[in-house]
């Protein structure tokens, strides 16, 4: 048998039920993990309330948990990359379920803060390997949709926190929604027992056996028979010089490293601090707890459709040109959602905000992913999602600040435009094209 690449086999194959398998077992997860970093913002009006909060501090809230999503996100590309992207992924799980349910007994500002922190430890940790796996797993010319609309399901968690929240905190309060998200902790078995680990970090590992194995259940999903498979028959490209966190600022990879990192950053100014907010400030606007929190689930919903098209899209017209337009269309929604004058303005505005924004921020996920090899692509990707959640750490914050200016509404959206401009600005003169490269190539060839 001639030697091949796992990405030549998976090419060969297709798409098939092996594939789908790993992205519902990692989109579930997801689901989860959006649900309790989200359920904050729709318990923040009651926490402000109960706790006498300031607005800084009640945009804050948001930012405990983005600052545990950026310490798990700097943490876990280190430990995918060294101990396999399932078990790290299933630990992570485990992680944000069990610190998510003791905000049930909190009764004070800064254990609230300190449980959040921690359980977003769980969160950062999750979404960046989700985004890998699906990456290693899906065939080149289908890679973009895959490894961008896996985000899908961590904004489909956000929905479900909103409808959570219109039916359990009007009737049993606010505490009984964190009882909630402390289920997810039987996932994290599950997923050990049967989510299949990457076959690009396997064979990375030099655990060619195992890497084989998994590509049988490839064909056998695909085509109902494995063929014959002997060692060394799978081919690796060879290792780079240099890895981990110090191989990100290398000449090869500095360029998309910065970029990467400042779009990523912009991005999470927006989708958090908007996200973070808008359920408060629409019942603030006079539209009570039920159809304010109903906006912006709408809002949220659309962000799933922006989540599932931009990875389509970009297999089409290419992550680059997909990127500086999600985040032209983003800043245009914002805007239009500041002047928005009344409630069918605000709704309407309001799902083009929520597809606008998730396109732009689902839409750089192929492009993380594709900017590095296998042996620390995990660290590429989470190293730059991690330094976003700066971002999302601060943008919440520094939302309850400009408030505080009287700026009013408008202002606040046109001051979230802002990043978004920027983000589109940093793709168009910084990012290179990855469309149509296989996933050993890319990262071996200089940028």
């Amino acid at each position: 048998m001639n030697k091949v690449s796992i990405s030549e086999v998976v090419d060969r194959l297709g798409v098939s039920k092996y594939t789908f398998k790993i992205y519902f077992l990692i989109g579930l997860a997801l689901i989860f993990a959006g649900y309790n970093y989200m359920i904050v913002a729709y318990t923040m009006p009651q926490l402000a309330k109960e706790w006498a909060l300031t607005k800084i501090q009640t945009g804050s809230l948001s930012s405990w948990s983005i600052l545990g999503l950026l310490i798990g996100g700097l943490s876990a590309g280190i430990i995918s990359d060294k101990l396999g992207r399932k078990k790290a992924f299933a630990f992570f799980v485990l992680l944000f379920s069990l610190l998510t349910f003791p905000v049930y007994y909190v009764h004070s500002f800064e254990a609230f803060a300190i449980l959040r922190i921690l359980g977003g430890i769980g969160f950062g940790g999750c979404i960046p390997i989700a985004v890998t796996m699906m990456s290693e797993s899906a065939p080149t010319k289908n890679r973009g949709y895959f490894s961008a609309s896996i985000m899908a399901f961590y904004v489909l968690g956000w929905v479900v926190a909103g409808i959570v929240a219109i039916y359990v905190v009007p009737v049993f309060g606010w505490r009984v929604c964190y009882l909630v998200g402390g289920l997810p902790a039987v996932y994290a078995f599950i997923l050990m027992a049967v989510l299949p680990e990457s076959t690009h970090w396997l064979l990375g590992k030099g655990r060619e056996k195992e890497a084989i194995e998994l590509i049988k259940r490839m064909e056998i999903s695909a085509k109902g028979q494995a063929g014959e498979w002997i060692t060394d028959t799978l081919v690796a490209p060879p290792p780079p010089k240099k890895v981990g966190v110090g191989a990100l600022f290398s000449p090869q990879f500095r360029k998309a490293t910065i970029a990467l990192w400042l779009i990523y950053f912009m991005g999470s100014v927006v989708i958090y601090g908007i996200n973070g907010w808008l359920p408060t400030l629409l019942v603030g606007k006079g539209y009570g707890l039920v159809k304010g929190y109903s906006f912006a689930v709408l809002q949220n919903v659309f962000g799933m459709v922006g989540s599932l098209v931009t990875g389509y899209v970009a297999d089409i017209i290419g992550r680059r040109t997909n990127v500086i337009f999600g985040w032209i269309f983003t800043a245009v929604a914002i805007l239009s959602l500041g002047f928005a004058t009344n409630q069918w303005q605000v709704v309407i505005c309001g799902m083009l905000v929520g597809m606008a924004m998730n396109w732009g921020l689902s839409g750089t996920q192929p492009l993380l992913a594709e900017g590095y090899p296998t042996e620390f692509r995990n660290t590429g990707v989470s190293s730059a999602q991690a330094f976003g959640r700066v971002g999302g750490f601060l943008g919440p914050i520094a939302a309850g600040f400009v408030q505080q200016l009287g700026v009013g509404f408008t202002g606040l959206f046109v001051f979230f435009a802002i990043p978004a401009v920027i983000a589109s600005f940093v793709a168009f003169f910084m990012i290179d094209e990855t469309k149509g490269r296989s996933i050993e190539s890319i990262g071996r060839v200089k940028a």
